[in-house]
Formats: structure tokens, C-alpha cells, sequence
């Protein structure tokens, strides 16, 4: 006789599993950011070092006393403030004050992900909000602080240095360098070599392209990301800058390689909770985020248009999906 109190289990679906964690995830996601990380702290030095620590720990740190106020299980050992915390690092120039990397983590954590609810109801990027706040309140650090790759072995300086100004407060225009982003183009002189290898001024986590291709391909083997979304990103930013960008093909390809556009493309605008959620739904908000980011670098204010353009398309993500969601099939259709 079978004892059915033993033997049988009823739970509420879904009924098929696997061992897939939101910590596991996260884990592959550093994996996949880790080559970045390398060649962000070997080009910036300590300041690519200290710039994440200081944005981590003070994600991490926010999202525990959010948790801890709302009542709620702390759970950053899932890894995900910790993922907010590198990838608003990468987004910030190797001289941003520390303390600024510590502030636009804790809006990131507690503005735009923690108000909303935690982990899964944010409706926008965390990292990129932070990043947002962070250039409207201080834009003169933030398309200022540029520093050129390897500044740290100009006389004076070394991999262990820590201040990048004069006592004054200026930057010294010794270890200073322009983004190869402006208003019309290229203005740095830096070869597609360059572009590609990340020996060119940026942030600390966009530069290095081949390092972040490496990283979204990772994701895209582990099947944490779908092709869709970078493919539709890179590739209709690179047909309209190619078609109307009026610097022929190789400027659609300097451009493909230049700013966060990799970053964005591969790291960002995929993120599972803001981006949409089916197949074609992706493809769109792609589609999107390369029209957006086209229209802002050749005609808005701000030369790189890669974080407004996915904060955009996070807004349009319930629209994006409503349109894109499968028809249901055995459905008996409603009179109009």
C-alpha cells in the first residue's frame, strides 16, 4: 500500500526546474566582466581598482539597509548590487572621485532599484540611472576626468597612484586625454587598433572593445543573453552610421568601436529585467537603442548617446512587449 502522505508531493507550478540561481547568473555575468575589469586596472592603474571597490561596497552596502528597512530577507549574496557596483564603475572616468562612485551607487541601489521593490521590479537599469544622476549633477567631472591609458607611468606617477590633480583642484594636462567621441566624429587620433584593443581615453570599463566582445560572447554560450539584442543594437547603429553618417564605411567603424556602445550593447540594454522579453521583442528594443544612440551622437548635445538611448527603451520595454508577445492559439477570438 502506498502511502500517499510519504510519497506524494503537490506544489503550485512551474513544475519544471533546474539549477539555474539568480547567484549562479550573477557569477557568470562577473566571469563575462572580468576581462574588462583586467585591462580597465592595467590601462587606469589603482584608481580602475579603487573606483569598482568603492561603487561595489557601496551597492552592496545600500541595498542591506534598504533590505534591512523594508523587512526583507538580505540577500546581496545573490550577487546583483554587486553587478550594479562594477557596471556603473566601468561607466565613470578613471578620475571620478571616489566618493562620487560611492554616491551614484547608492541611488542606483536605493532610487532606482530598491523603491521599486528589489531584485526583478525595477522597471529601469540601476547602474545606468546612477550614472545618469551622476553626469546631470556633476558634468564637469563626468566629461572631464578623462585620463589617458597607462597615465600612471608619466614622470611623478606610478601603478600605486592615487591623485590625478593639482593641489588646485585643475587636472594635469599631462595625464589627461579626450574621449575619441565629439560632436562630428573622431577626435582622437587613435588608429581602429586602438579602438579595438582599448589604448584610447574613456570610461574605465568601455574602452577596451575585444575584452567585452569576449565577455558578451561568454554570456551569449552560457544562454544568460540572446543574440537579438546586441545584434539588433550594433547592427542597425552601424547600417545608419554607415548610411547617413557621412564618414563612409570606416567611420560607421570606428564608431561601432568607440564609447560604451560594446558595454552597452552586450551588458547592458540585455539585462533580464528591464529589456523584453520575447525573441522579437529584443530585436525591436535593439533596433531602438541603435537609432536612439545614432540620432544622439550626431545630432543631441551630449556626444555618446548609449545610456539615454537603453533608459529609453527600458520605458518602452511594457509597449515593446505588448506588441511583440505571441498570438495566442485555441483561443476563441472576441466580437469587436
Amino acid at each position: 500500500m502506498i502511502d500517499l502522505k510519504d510519497d506524494l508531493i503537490v506544489s503550485t507550478s512551474p513544475h519544471v526546474r533546474n539549477e539555474l540561481t539568480v547567484q549562479r547568473v550573477m557569477g557568470d555575468v562577473l566571469i563575462a566582466l572580468a576581462p574588462a575589469f583586467i585591462i580597465s586596472v592595467y590601462f587606469f592603474g589603482l584608481r580602475a581598482l579603487l573606483l569598482v571597490a568603492a561603487a561595489v561596497v557601496a551597492a552592496v552596502a545600500t541595498e542591506a539597509v534598504a533590505q534591512k528597512i523594508m523587512k526583507v530577507k538580505i540577500a546581496v549574496s545573490d550577487l546583483s548590487a554587486v553587478i550594479t557596483g562594477v557596471l556603473l564603475a566601468f561607466n565613470l572616468p578613471a578620475g571620478t572621485p571616489l566618493w562620487m562612485a560611492a554616491v551614484g551607487s547608492i541611488v542606483a541601489i536605493g532610487v532606482a532599484k530598491m523603491s521599486f521593490g528589489g531584485l526583478g521590479k525595477n522597471i529601469f537599469n540601476p547602474a545606468l540611472i546612477g550614472r545618469a544622476v551622476l553626469l546631470s549633477s556633476f558634468p564637469v567631472v563626468m566629461t572631464k576626468g578623462w585620463l589617458k591609458p597607462l597615465w600612471y607611468s608619466e614622470p611623478g606617477y606610478s601603478f600605486l597612484s592615487i591623485s590625478v590633480a593639482n593641489p588646485d583642484g585643475s587636472a594635469l594636462d599631462a595625464i589627461s586625454s579626450a574621449t575619441p567621441l565629439i560632436k562630428t566624429g573622431p577626435a582622437d587620433p587613435a588608429s581602429l587598433l586602438d579602438l579595438v584593443l582599448g589604448r584610447c581615453g574613456g570610461c574605465i570599463g568601455e574602452t577596451c572593445a575585444v575584452a567585452l566582445i569576449i565577455g558578451g560572447l561568454y554570456l551569449l554560450w552560457r544562454g544568460h543573453i540572446s543574440w537579438q539584442m546586441p545584434l539588433g543594437y550594433l547592427g542597425s547603429f552601424f547600417v545608419l552610421m554607415l548610411l547617413l553618417g557621412g564618414d563612409g564605411a570606416e567611420g560607421a567603424v570606428r564608431h561601432l568601436f568607440m564609447g560604451g556602445l560594446m558595454l552597452g550593447a552586450w551588458f547592458m540594454a540585455t539585462d533580464m529585467v528591464t529589456s523584453p522579453l520575447t525573441s522579437r521583442g529584443q530585436l525591436v528594443g535593439g533596433v531602438l537603442c541603435g537609432l536612439l544612440t545614432f540620432a544622439i551622437r550626431l545630432k543631441g548635445g551630449y556626444p555618446e548617446g548609449v545610456s539615454y538611448s537603453i533608459l529609453i527603451m527600458n520605458a518602452a520595454t511594457p509597449l515593446i512587449d505588448k506588441v511583440t508577445v505571441p498570438k495566442k492559439y485555441g483561443a476563441v477570438k472576441k466580437n469587436a
